[in-house]
């Protein structure tokens, strides 16, 4: 089990966490999506966040998080759900600046921008979904996150996330831990745990040099926790050439006949994996005939 995530709770039950590697995943979200480096960081930092928090859904409920950030990278999106599974996309893969950060860092606050917001979109089976929203204050997203479970869902929180990639674009280390404080913590745990937090390294450091999500636990909390469970994080895309005939039910008969006319046939990538549907012109006539 390589990418996976584990939950747990600290500090005599005061406190909710969680931590995930995700390099070979966001490896295969790089490599199907072709972003650069500074992309990747961000996508990253996005998948490895909705990875964890799809770890607080049950069964089937799921959630998609969406970054607009006003940068010139655009949209960022990333699904999960209760099982490990996950998936993300970008606007713009393709987003590069040869300047550096003042910490010397890929940029990753120019490329997502910082006037825009995070939503979180939960599908946990009811009438409606539910959806939370709250405005992007750094663009580094790590600071975001916090801010958006820290406000909007009313759990105080520390997010962490990270991603190293490497000079060929390829993805070196990638992961993530969340702290979250339960109802009447004690004032002396909340010190003890800032303190911690305020002398740890980067995630993507952590990862980078072999250590586990439970290392990094240990060393975010600066104390042992007691493990809940574990589960296996994996790259999963749920297109389908069903999905794809939906889609295409949806345009209506005179979308679709105009399809027909014009071009004779229509080609459809999925945003999530780039896989590519091809439908001659039989297949659309034969769907046009369902409407």
């Amino acid at each position: 089990m390589n990418d996976y995530l584990v939950r747990g709770m600290a500090y005599d039950g005061h406190v909710r966490v969680f931590a995930v590697r995700t390099t070979e995943t966001i490896s295969e979200i790089q490599r199907r999506l072709d972003t650069w480096p500074i992309v990747s960081a961000a996508v990253g930092r996005t998948v490895s966040f909705a990875a964890m928090i799809g770890a607080m859904l049950k069964g089937e409920e799921r959630l998609t998080v969406i970054v607009r950030g006003g940068g010139p990278i655009g949209q960022i999106v990333a699904d999960a759900n209760a099982t490990g599974e996950v998936r993300g996309y970008v606007s713009n893969p393709h987003v590069h600046f040869m300047e550096l950060n003042e910490q010397g860092k890929l940029d990753v606050r120019r490329a997502v921008g910082t006037e825009g917001s995070v939503t979180v979109t939960k599908d946990l089976g009811l009438k409606e979904p539910y959806q939370g929203t709250s405005p992007i204050i750094s663009g580094e997203l790590g600071e975001d996150f916090t801010y958006y479970l820290t406000v909007s869902e009313q759990v105080p929180s520390a997010v962490g996330v990270g991603v190293l990639v490497n000079p060929d674009n390829t993805i070196r280390a990638a992961g993530g831990f969340i702290v979250q404080l339960l109802p009447n913590t004690p004032d002396h745990i909340i010190e003890k745990l800032e303190r911690s937090l305020s002398s740890i390294r980067p995630v993507s450091t952590m990862i980078d040099e072999g250590l586990t999500p439970e290392e990094m636990l240990k060393e975010v909390l600066g104390e042992e926790f007691d493990l809940l469970d574990t589960h296996k994080v994996y790259f999963n895309c749920h297109c389908s050439i069903d999905r794809i005939n939906r889609a295409l039910i949806s345009l209506g008969k005179e979308e679709l006949d105009s399809i027909i006319e014009e071009q004779g046939e229509a080609e459809m990538t999925c945003q999530f994996c780039n896989e590519v549907y091809h439908l001659d012109r039989e297949h659309l006539e034969n769907i046009r005939e369902q409407l």
